[in-house]
């Protein structure tokens, strides 16, 4: 018996199980997450990076909240990562591949960038904030195709970003283990 089909994923060649749809959201938001926290690591305060004091991809500067009683714990940095990033793009209501690669793309370079980058790769109004419209114009596009556009401008924003000799060759190497 053939497993059943996610919609696109014979431009992906994947093959997927159905299981309760609650129960796959909250995998596919835990195996994001991993993979992401993967690359953010542990701590770090590089003078070098504009994020300053960060743990788990969690900066003191972006969430102070977070740090009040000392370094975030892991769950911690899992629910904010919940909250503000996953949330907020509804990665939930995004075809797989794509909301982990978006998730992704919003942790590193912030939420509002990672939406209007999907929001030109689908010719969706451009506003930072992921709507009805924005996921109905990604449903009527070949994941595939948004995939290819939004990693072509998330290159782009590494290559240009004036750090790019400082963190460059780690961005790109995450940039590229997301397309395996």
């Amino acid at each position: 018996m053939q497993s059943p089909r996610l919609p696109d994923d014979r431009d992906l060649g994947i093959r997927v199980a159905l299981y309760p749809l609650e129960a796959i959201r909250m995998s596919r938001f835990d195996d994001a997450f991993e993979r992401t926290v993967g690359h953010e690591g542990g701590y770090v305060n590089d003078p070098r990076d504009p994020g300053g004091e960060t743990i788990y991809g969690i900066s003191r500067r972006s969430h102070p909240q977070a740090w009040a009683l000392g370094r975030p714990t892991l769950e911690q940095a899992k629910t904010i990562y919940l909250d503000q990033y996953w949330a907020p793009l509804r990665c939930d209501e995004l075809p797989i591949p794509l909301d982990e690669f978006l998730f992704d793309y919003a942790v590193n370079s912030g939420v509002g960038r990672a939406a209007m980058a999907l929001q030109a790769a689908v010719g969706a109004l451009q506003d930072g904030k992921i709507g009805p419209r924005t996921i109905a114009a990604v449903k009527a596009k070949p994941v595939r195709e948004t995939l290819r556009l939004l990693f072509v401008d998330r290159a782009m924003t590494f290559a240009l970003n004036p750090n790019d000799k400082v963190f460059g060759r780690g961005w790109f190497a995450r940039l590229y283990d997301k397309t395996e």
